[in-house]
């Protein structure tokens, strides 16, 4: 296992520190246990930085400019990638994640090796920029650092920082137009070029039926518009996807919690406190101790209480149907039903106020009203779907468009029997799926529950009509189809 190398001054030696932190996070993803990412992650290491300073110090073009190159953190990460691949080659594949061995004896690996023209265009469009550009654009979208603090580590104006940041992504978007134009395409892709150009420069431009269609069943336009999209979102992911390949989403999110946890949850004002104000993690756990010892102590009173309660004589069934006693905390009365629901969907639940007992029903017993279950009860994951014999408010199509090894492409339609001022589609995925991109719409994913809304231009539906977005995601293990799907808060059934 070689060594790791040993920085030339102070500065290099705390940006190695930062770098192998990254490292390290993107091995243990290419992995399949601790020893085996430590150990790639170093041979990763040793080959990057060696690669770096020789790129560091070799001739300068004629027109004052070096040679386009990565950053050193995503010349590192692909320096990881490069690493497990010659692994898979030299029958060490055994150390590595099942998933990302399929995909480095894939057709989706081979482009980062393949002709420059063919290679992700996020990835080219990140070479073509100025070292400090790059940087600073990887720093703040991918790494998730504040800006301020990306601002002192490259030298720049705090004040002027997010200025700066904005002209690097126009610069980025640019580069990524020009390089879009010049790669080699069918005639369908090459005729909406410059119409997705146009689409993408604006929020409030509303994209073609037609061109909508085409990005749902085109991955490499897909991946086009997720670069010259500067706005939804969507920029990080593409810079991780497109330059990194394989786990480049799992990276982003990685790398983002762990921005959370050095940085206090990610506040950008966290990293510039003086050095002798106390730190809001220490402040959060001094609270999260006094709360944990309050709730002990809550608890231990609250079942004193309950061992010391009379619950009747031994005659009494509290089990027994019809019984007029009340539940200790009674659950609150329903919301009352939204005006756009249908009326089948709006019966009251029956419930039993406090201190009345609802007159019973004659009939059978089975004929009574079987809803007994508290409020609240029911686990997320154990929704209904709602009754296709009824007339459902909406009804949705999902639609897989393309799936690899650690990925898919996907497509919602949903079909609204009432006219909407704005959207919102929510979904549960079963095997932990992350959506990395989407377009027209923004999304927001917690945990398993994924959200689409709307984007400005494509807010309004008609009666009867319909609306529809694709997105981009991760998956490992399994892929089961989304269920439990909503249009702004309702239920809605699925189309046969």
């Amino acid at each position: 296992m070689p060594d790791l190398p040993t920085p030339q001054d102070a500065t290099e030696a705390a940006l190695f520190s930062e770098c192998w932190d990254a490292v390290l996070a993107y091995a243990d993803l290419c992995t399949s246990g601790s020893t085996a990412a430590a150990q790639l992650g170093r041979e990763a290491f040793a080959h990057g930085i060696r690669e770096a300073r020789a790129a560091e110090s070799g001739p300068v073009r004629g027109t004052g400019r070096r040679p386009a190159r990565l950053p050193r953190i995503p010349l590192l990460l692909t320096a990881v990638r490069t690493t497990a691949a010659a692994w898979e080659e030299e029958g060490q594949g055994h150390k590595l994640d099942p998933d990302l061995r399929l995909w480095l004896n894939s057709d989706k690996a081979a482009r980062y090796t393949g002709p420059p023209l063919q290679r992700p265009l996020a990835l080219r469009g990140l070479r073509d920029l100025q070292q400090p550009d790059a940087e600073l654009l990887w720093f703040a979208e991918v790494e998730a650092l504040p800006l301020p603090l990306v601002a002192r580590r490259l030298g720049l104006d705090p004040a002027g920082a997010a200025e700066e940041l904005q002209q690097v992504r126009t610069l980025f978007r640019d580069r990524c137009h020009r390089n879009h134009l010049d790669t080699p395409m069918d005639a369908q892709c090459r005729s909406y070029a410059r119409l997705l150009d146009a689409v993408t420069r604006s929020s409030a431009a509303e994209t073609p039926g037609d061109l909508s269609r085409h990005l749902a069943t085109c991955v490499q336009c897909a991946e086009a518009a997720a670069c010259l999209r500067l706005h939804g979102g969507a920029l990080p992911g593409a810079l991780a996807g497109g330059v990194i390949g394989w786990g480049g989403l799992a990276y982003l999110e990685r790398r983002r919690r762990a921005a959370e946890v050095r940085l206090g949850a990610g506040r950008p004002g966290s990293a510039d406190k003086a050095a002798g104000e106390p730190d809001d993690g220490e402040q959060k756990a001094r609270v999260a101790r006094n709360g944990l010892l309050v709730a002990a102590v809550l608890v231990s009173v609250l079942a004193l209480g309950v061992s010391l309660m009379p619950f009747g004589g031994a005659g009494d069934d509290l089990g027994a149907p019809g019984a007029d006693r009340q539940p200790v905390a009674d659950p609150a009365p329903p919301l009352p039903s939204a005006p756009s629901l249908p009326p089948a969907t709006s019966k009251p639940a029956g419930r039993t106020t406090q201190g009345t007992k609802q007159p019973e029903k004659p009939g059978k017993p089975e004929d009574r009203n079987p809803h007994t279950e508290p409020q609240g009860t029911s686990s997320p994951t154990e929704r209904n779907e709602p009754d296709d014999s009824a007339d459902p408010l909406c009804r949705v199509e999902y639609d897989l468009v393309n799936q690899w090894p650690d990925g898919f492409q996907a497509t919602v339609t949903v079909t609204s029997t009432e006219s909407l001022d704005s959207w919102r589609v929510a979904w549960s995925f079963r095997d932990g799926q992350q959506v990395g991109q989407m377009w027209d719409g923004s999304v927001s994913q917690d945990g398993s529950r994924v959200t689409a809304t709307a984007a400005d231009y494509n807010k309004s539906v008609p009666a009867g009509g319909d609306l529809a977005f694709g997105f981009l995601a991760s998956w490992r293990g399994k892929n089961s189809p989304p269920y439990d799907f909503e249009l702004n808060g309702h239920a809605c059934a699925k189309s046969s």
